[in-house]
């Protein structure tokens, strides 16, 4: 006996209605993970060249080659949270013996720094303060003191824990290495179905797109640091390799090393004589904008999208959905920029006259 219409639209709801909690079980699992993920593909695709050579010159071992690159990546995000607990440590010991002996002081305040503009006679008198009497300074400012730790603490924290989430991708990046063409092809047939013809010719574009922006701001940023480490070790500034580092996270998030070189700017002309505080200060200045220089070159390359097109959607991308929207930003707009060119371009089918028609 054939089912009615009624029963028809009730069994397809039923269905439905199981379907849709399937999806959205599996869809809540997999939320928590979504940033991961996404990391791991960008990841991925980025560094496949580099796997696809490693594996070529590795006689075709594929797991040595991702073994490789998946090491090379802990040793790069886990490396800087296992020195920044360890120094963290170390530091917090010493502070700890030294009030425990009473032998913790603060060093005199820089030479000349009395006489730097503005604000070089408060923060002289406020140095002081601290250097005679320490007790009374830290009864006077020790709220605005554990407000600032508590901010500092909580980015570095924030900065940790993202360390410890992007080891994970690496993991799953190193996972993703060997299926990687198999999946670039189910894509691309996906993207067929979405936006055909041109649903492959775009997945091509995201891949492009995420391999350039990966080098003109990972690249870049990479550069700039080493230019700082190199530039801070010449004048012998201490800590110049974790000024560097801070200055590679600054830079990869747009914000650029003058956070880090702008005070030591200030404090080479507080404490160097003037040639070599000029000399430093000359130098310094090109670096905190060479990455405007850098990242056009090394994003445009090999691109038809125009590079306003990326730059808008590195920043829109990042403003929108931090760190990681660098690189989804500039993919999702290249594509939305495609998209409305071929919608442009494409010039509407020509009405036939009728025949017999009058001139």
């Amino acid at each position: 006996m054939e089912k009615t219409q009624d029963a028809k639209i009730i069994d397809l709801a039923i269905r439905l209605l199981f379907l849709g909690l399937f999806l959205y079980s599996a869809l809540a699992m997999v939320a928590p993970l979504a940033s991961v993920v996404i990391w791991a593909a960008i990841l991925c695709v980025a560094l496949y060249p580099a796997f696809d050579w490693l594996q070529g010159k590795l006689g075709g071992r594929k797991s040595l080659a991702t073994t490789i690159l998946v090491l090379l990546g802990l040793l790069l995000t886990l490396g800087p949270v296992a020195t920044a607990v360890s120094g963290a440590a170390e530091l917090g010991s010493e502070f700890a013996e030294q009030a425990a002996s009473g032998e913790l002081k603060v060093p005199p305040a820089p030479e000349g720094l009395k006489e730097f503009p503005l604000v070089g006679s408060k923060v002289s008198d406020v140095w002081t303060m601290f250097e005679s009497n320490l007790s009374g300074a830290l009864a006077k400012y020790g709220a605005q003191i554990l407000e600032v730790t508590k901010s500092l603490f909580g980015k570095v924290l924030g900065i940790g824990i993202g360390l410890l989430g992007l080891a994970l991708s690496v993991i799953i990046m190193g996972a993703l290495f060997s299926p990687g063409p198999q999946v670039v092809q189910g894509l691309q047939r996906f993207a067929d179905r979405v936006f055909a013809p041109r649903g492959s010719e775009f997945v091509t574009l995201a891949g492009a797109t995420i391999r350039n922006v990966t080098k003109g701001v990972i690249g870049v940023a990479a550069i700039q640091a080493f230019v700082v480490w190199a530039l801070l070790a010449v004048f012998g500034i201490s800590s110049a390799a974790t000024l560097a580092f801070v200055s590679l996270i600054l830079s990869i998030v747009q914000i650029g090393p003058g956070l880090v070189l702008i005070p030591v700017i200030i404090y080479a002309w507080s404490s160097m004589s003037g040639g070599a505080a000029l000399a430093f200060t000359v130098l310094a200045v090109p670096t905190m904008i060479m990455d405007s220089f850098l990242r056009p070159v090394f994003i445009s390359k090999g691109l038809e999208t125009p590079m306003l097109v990326i730059l808008i959607g590195v920043l829109g991308g990042m403003m929108a959905y931090g760190l990681i929207g660098i690189f989804m930003g500039p993919v999702l707009f290249a594509v939305f920029y495609e998209l409305f060119k071929v919608w442009i371009d494409e010039s509407p089918e020509a009405e036939t006259p009728a025949e017999g028609a009058a001139e």
